[in-house]
């Protein structure tokens, strides 16, 4: 079983910062790549940044560009998500996943941490 454990979610206001990171454990999967979604209430989720795990080449949402920062860490099995100039729509549970490969889809999923930014 993989498991997946988000951290470093909780409260800022807007402008401010947060940085979350997910540990990958368990037994061997393949992973080509991981990424961060989000659901806020009454909304589907959305993915917000993934990034290839082997060249570590980066991909993010519109509405995330040039505010969020998706890196890895290999040797620790860590994704992480820097969000800066939060705003209070980024308010959402934020989730991360993992793609086994190419020809999957998002299949493995964290528990979720909380992100709410006030105005």
């Amino acid at each position: 079983q993989v498991q997946l454990v988000e951290s470093g979610g909780g409260l800022v206001q807007a402008g401010g910062s947060l940085g979350l990171s997910c540990a990958a454990s368990g037994r061997t999967f393949g992973r080509y790549a991981m990424g961060w979604f989000r659901q806020a209430p009454g909304k589907e989720r959305e993915r917000v940044a993934s990034i290839i795990w082997s060249d570590g080449s980066t991909d993010y949402a519109g509405f995330v560009k040039g505010r969020f920062t998706i890196s890895r860490d290999n040797a620790k099995n860590t994704v992480y998500l820097q969000m800066n100039s939060l705003k209070p729509e980024d308010t959402a549970v934020y989730y991360c996943a993992v793609r086994p490969s190419v020809l999957s889809s998002y299949v493995y999923w964290g528990q979720g941490t909380q992100v709410t930014v006030s105005s």
